[in-house]
């Protein structure tokens, strides 16, 4: 087996680790552990650009709570003791229970090398099928709605479509924070080619606020839309009969169904809440306009109905014959880095390796191809079935790796108290204290895993896109690669022959020849022109696009578009239409839940921040967890902007800031998903959401859960800044942030300023500390110090008149502070001017910097960005921006 390649100074070519768009990366190690970042111009995917999360990885690599070495029930032990820990509980629960009662739980963020050997070892050589992944929760229904239509999991498109489009689609995607770097190039075409953006959400997010058209509909009413449109392209004679006939099936029953959901306009707009005149602008958009590109995402896919949602936009596709001709087609934006190639190896309870399923000739074929004693025969267990298996006892031994569903998934709280029942818990995991790797089975086993800058594979992103993740910083302490790890303990099972693997380029040749194996181009997905790839080849291969055969007409050649010639991957070439379900929640809301709860993310960060919240850019923008509401929902609840709110489902309570907004619907919430027990006291989105699986994809509904929301009353609020992390006291609500210099609690506590004084006294005995106190008015300012060195400072004040901390953040950054800075300290007022809260993570330019070049007479977004550089590189910032505009220059016009 090959050691991990040393550090190196120059720069590495690699991808990103965060969204499916897949970016290119230029990594250049400072030879201290660290890395200078920028943007690959030579990537397809991104042509140099970045957006905040991307730029800011330089500043994510540090060995602050890595895991280290492998751990057994808490105690640190070698190599040896773990894996054959590992070995011997997972032949102890086949021999008692069956291989049936072991699972594994994948990610989206494993390398593809990772990955199939991971499906390999359970699904041929344990023998069980219960092997998902949180791609479940992010693209399943999606996977789900391709087979249905195209008879494969098949993205038709690619990037450049979205540059050559005249009409943009976006469905249940907050595009310009979760895929910016596309977004940039879908707000480039608008500029050169006049490209329209039609956004269809719930809520009136950023990417809506840049959009031509926004249809912010009710939360599930999307196939109502969508059967509305394909009936309206019916009676505008504006399908593509021809296509139709010659290429698809089953037309005329999707319409007939299309008819009895969206009869008319007006049923349309009883279903969906929108206006008649807005649904008809669309129509009219989408029928007068060929190139056509319907990008759709976690809005769609989370949904009990996300397997419909994704048919319903496919339907009127293949109904106007758009899809594989430049600058059309329906496209699926994927959440995580690597959530399609984990699809490619059969990452998905109901799927075996390079895109096959579970027919007989299948199943032998992947049998023979890798001389399986035990191959499956039939689908596993999906996401929260697995979950819910273990809660009953079924399943004895789990393997998670890389993914963190103590925060993701639904009904989180069961979920962590049934892992108590597992005989065995193992973790593969970077990060020592993430949610899943504190929790406890019987007997649990962590291993420690490469991180991003460790690890050497494979990605491939949304348009089947295979770019290289490269390695440029040593692997620290003990930590290996998944692949290497799960081969070690199928030899210890009697397995040798099988897992054999001396490198990542030995996994990659045996997963591409797999693919190609007995395909003769029946199957969408082929890279067999790389099975033969040399070690040397494989370190620098450019970025590719499958299908990729060896042999054939288009042998050794990418495609970066399918189905122009009208010929699927079903047993007769046709497509098929689907007859979608009428639309409806999973669940309804009721007298005692009388809201509907979605969830989300945010800008600057990622998953549940064990890698983004180490940056103190990307923790500046949205510092704590929250919840928006409507004025008309929060009027009557007693709900303010800035006040605590709780919001409770049937299956749990969190508590958040409270966003007073008109950017969500009368009757809805929204939370993001970022916050876990690392990083708040109680913000896990899983904890309050339900996730009735869609009965077809088994993917959650993640995006509806009946709820209420009511105040939470603390006497004070305040912030409290320390070098290093300090837990909170008992009682506090608090969410923690990285900041220059160290990490940062902001709380709410029922104590007064005389409680707090004592706290602070108690945490920083011995040390040196100056007050301010006016216990009175329930005010208390606090500055700790170590000789001249400042370790702490706390702000505090009744919780109406929260304290700002953004001076104080400034003043902190200085390790030994001057007297001006001490006194600032202590007074509460900024010894110079403050940048404001953060607007562009990119530039770190904050909003009071933007209002002051606007003032100065900046009156565009393009003369903002050449002032202080603000929405000059990914653009994510601009829709805020832009926003900002026309208020701070009124302000300055009175």
């Amino acid at each position: 087996m090959t050691a991990p390649q040393p550090e190196t100074s120059s720069a590495v070519r690699t991808t990103c680790p965060y969204c499916g768009v897949g970016c290119g990366v230029l990594a250049t190690p400072d030879g201290q552990g660290g890395a200078a970042i920028a943007g690959d111009p030579a990537h397809p995917a991104n042509f140099g650009r970045l957006c905040s999360k991307g730029s800011a990885l330089g500043e994510t690599l540090s060995l602050d709570n890595r895991l280290l070495h492998p751990m057994l029930d808490g105690a640190r032990v070698s190599w040896e003791a773990a894996l054959g820990a590992v070995a011997g509980g997972f032949r102890k629960a086949a021999e008692t229970y069956g291989p049936d009662s072991i699972a594994f739980y994948l990610s989206g963020q494993l390398l593809t090398e990772d990955y199939y050997v991971a499906n390999k070892f359970a699904k041929g050589f344990i023998g069980t099928p219960h092997v998902d992944t949180n791609s479940r929760l992010c693209m399943s229904s999606a996977v789900a709605a391709h087979r249905r239509a195209f008879g494969a999991d098949t993205v038709p498109g690619c990037y450049e479509d979205l540059d050559e489009a005249d009409l943009i689609v976006l469905m249940g995607s907050n595009t310009a924070w979760c895929h910016p770097i596309l977004f940039r190039r879908m707000v480039d075409a608008r500029t050169k080619r006049g490209t329209k953006l039609v956004v269809i959400d719930p809520r009136r997010t950023q990417t809506a606020e840049e959009s031509d058209l926004f249809l912010g509909l009710k939360a599930g009413s999307d196939t109502a839309l969508f059967s509305g449109l394909l009936v309206h392209l019916s009676e505008t004679n504006a399908l593509d009969q021809r296509f139709i006939a010659e290429h698809t099936a089953g037309f005329e029953a999707a319409l007939e169904r299309a008819r009895l959901i969206a009869p008319s306009l007006s049923a349309i707009a009883a279903a969906t809440g929108l206006t008649e005149a807005d649904i008809a602008r669309f129509f009219d958009l989408f029928a007068k306009t060929r190139r056509v590109v319907t990008a759709f995402s976690q809005g769609a896919n989370q949904s009990a109905q996300g397997t419909d949602k994704g048919n319903a936009i496919i339907n009127c596709h293949l109904a106007t014959g758009r899809i594989g001709e430049p600058g059309m087609g329906p496209f699926s934006l994927t959440g995580q880095p690597n959530a399609m190639g984990g699809r490619e190896v059969g990452g998905l309870a109901n799927m075996l390796a390079a895109h096959m399923h579970f027919a007989p000739e299948e199943v032998d074929r992947v049998r023979r191809f890798w001389d399986a004693p035990r191959i499956i025969s039939g689908e596993g267990m999906k996401a929260v079935a697995l979950f819910e298996a273990i809660e009953r006892g079924k399943i004895k031994a789990l393997w998670v790796m890389g993914t963190n569903p103590l925060v993701s998934m639904p009904r989180a709280d069961a979920i962590k108290a049934s892992l108590g029942k597992l005989d065995l818990y193992v973790v593969s995991e970077a990060v020592s204290d993430s949610d899943t790797a504190k929790a406890r089975g019987k007997r649990t086993v962590l291993l420690p895993a490469l991180a991003w800058g460790e690890k050497n594979g494979t990605v491939t992103n949304s348009e089947r896109r295979i770019s290289r993740q490269k390695s440029f910083l040593k692997a620290p302490g003990e930590a290996r690669p998944d692949w290497a790890v799960i081969s070690d303990v199928a030899r210890r099972l009697g397995h040798g022959k099988g897992f054999s693997y001396l490198s990542a380029a030995a996994v990659f040749r045996e997963h591409a020849a797999l693919s190609g194996f007995e395909n003769n181009g029946t199957r969408d997905f082929d890279i067999g022109a790389l099975s033969d790839i040399s070690d040397a080849a494989y370190a620098d291969n450019a970025p590719v696009q499958w299908p990729l055969p060896k042999r054939g007409p288009a042998g050794g050649k990418g495609r970066a578009r399918l189905f122009a010639d009208g010929r699927f991957y079903t047993f007769d070439q046709r497509a098929r239409f689907v007859a979608v379900q009428p639309p409806a929640l999973a669940q309804d809301t009721s007298a005692e839940y009388p809201l509907v709860l979605n969830t989300g993310r945010v800008r600057d960060h990622w998953h549940t921040m064990t890698r983004t919240g180490k940056s103190q850019r990307l923790s500046a923008h949205r510092s704590v967890p929250f919840l928006e509401i409507h004025p008309d929902d929060a009027g009557p609840l007693g709900l303010v902007d800035g006040a605590i709110a709780a919001v409770e489902t049937a299956h749990g309570t969190a508590e958040l800031e409270a966003v007073v907004t008109d950017a969500v619907r009368p009757g809805t919430l929204f939370m993001p998903m970022h916050w876990s027990d690392m990083t708040a006291s109680k913000a896990r989105v899983g904890a309050v959401v339900r996730g009735v699986p869609d009965p077809v994809s088994g993917q959650p509904e993640l995006k509806a859960t009946p709820a209420r929301a009511r105040p939470v009353a603390y006497r004070s609020r305040g912030f409290l800044l320390t070098r290093g992390q300090q837990a909170a006291p008992a009682g506090w609500w608090w969410a923690r942030a990285t900041i220059s210099g160290g990490s940062a609690l902001q709380f709410a506590t029922q104590d007064g300023s005389r409680e707090i004084a004592l706290t602070m006294r108690g945490l920083f005995q011995g040390l040196e500390l100056a007050e301010y106190a006016d216990h009175a008015r329930g005010r208390y300012r606090c500055a700790v110090y170590d000789g001249g060195r400042l370790v702490a400072c706390l702000s505090l004040a009744p919780a109406e008149d929260k304290p700002d901390w953004e001076a104080a953040k400034a003043l902190f950054a200085e390790d030994r502070p001057e007297a001006p800075v001490r006194r600032a300290l202590l007074s509460g007022r900024a010894a110079a001017a403050a940048a404001g809260p953060t607007i562009c993570a990119c530039h770190g330019v904050g909003l009071d910097v933007i209002a002051g070049v606007i003032a100065g007479g900046a009156d565009s977004v393009e003369a903002v960005g050449a002032a202080c550089k603000a929405g000059t590189n990914c653009g994510s910032c601009i829709p805020e921006i832009r926003k900002l505009l026309p208020e701070a220059l009124a302000r300055s016009a009175a």
